[in-house]
C-alpha cells in the first residue's frame, strides 16, 4: 500500500473513531439525562400528590362567593410556585400519555439546565402562554414528532393545579427562528431541535374544552 493510501486509511480510522465516540457520549448523555429526571420525579411527586386538585368549573351567581378559586385566577399575572430540588427551581410536571412521559419542568432554561430536564422557556401556565423547551434526548423530548393533533398533555404546577392540553398542530422552523417559538396565540408550546440542530419542531396545544 502506498504512503497516500495507508494516510487515507488511519484517517479514515481517525475519524470512524470520532464518530463512535460521540455516539457513545451522547448516548452516556441521554442515559443520565434519564436519571437525572426519574431522581426529580421521586421527589416531586409525593409532594404534587398531596396537593393535586383537578381544576373545577367556575360557578356562577350566589355560589361563586362560596366556591374556592385557586390564586391564579384571581390574579393570572402571579409567579408560578416552585421546588427546590438539587438546587434547581422546579414548577412542576408535564405529562403525555400518548408517549408514556412525565417530565419535570425547571422554572428558568440554561444549556446546563436543559442536560437535566425540560425547561419553561417562556410564558406562564397562568397566562395561557406557557413554552417549555427540552432536548431531543430518548427520556425527554426525542419523542414528541410521534404525537398527532387531538393528544393529550397535561400540566401541573407546584400547587396542584392541572391544566389539560390538547395537541393542534406540529410545526417545523428553522433553527434560527427563535421568534417563532413565542408567537401566535397557543396556550402551551413544547419545542425541540431535530437530531443534528437542523430543524425545531414545535408542538402546538390549545387547552382542552
Amino acid at each position: 500500500m502506498s504512503k497516500r493510501g495507508k494516510l487515507c486509511t488511519a484517517l479514515g480510522l481517525l475519524l470512524l473513531l470520532a464518530a463512535l465516540g460521540l455516539t457513545a457520549y451522547n448516548l452516556w448523555r441521554d442515559a443520565m439525562a434519564s436519571t437525572s429526571v426519574d431522581f426529580v420525579l421521586e421527589h416531586l411527586t409525593p409532594a404534587l400528590s398531596s396537593r393535586q386538585a383537578v381544576l373545577p368549573a367556575l360557578p356562577s351567581g350566589e355560589d361563586l362567593e362560596e366556591a374556592f378559586i385557586p390564586d391564579y385566577v384571581l390574579n393570572p399575572e402571579m409567579a408560578m410556585p416552585e421546588e427546590n430540588i438539587d438546587g434547581r427551581s422546579y414548577i412542576g410536571v408535564l405529562d403525555i400519555p400518548a408517549l408514556e412521559l412525565s417530565l419535570p419542568i425547571i422554572s428558568e432554561w440554561s444549556y446546563d439546565a436543559l442536560q437535566i430536564a425540560p425547561c419553561r422557556y417562556s410564558g406562564s401556565a397562568y397566562l395561557d402562554n406557557l413554552v417549555i423547551a427540552g432536548h431531543n434526548y430518548r427520556s425527554h423530548f426525542a419523542s414528541l414528532p410521534q404525537l398527532q393533533p387531538g393528544d393529550t398533555v397535561t400540566f401541573t404546577d407546584m400547587d396542584g393545579n392541572v391544566f389539560s392540553y390538547e395537541v393542534s398542530s406540529l410545526e417545523t422552523l428553522s433553527p434560527y427562528a427563535v421568534s417563532d417559538m413565542t408567537s401566535g396565540d397557543w396556550d402551551l408550546t413544547l419545542f425541540t431541535c431535530s437530531v443534528g440542530g437542523q430543524s425545531r419542531l414545535a408542538i402546538r396545544c390549545d387547552q382542552a374544552e
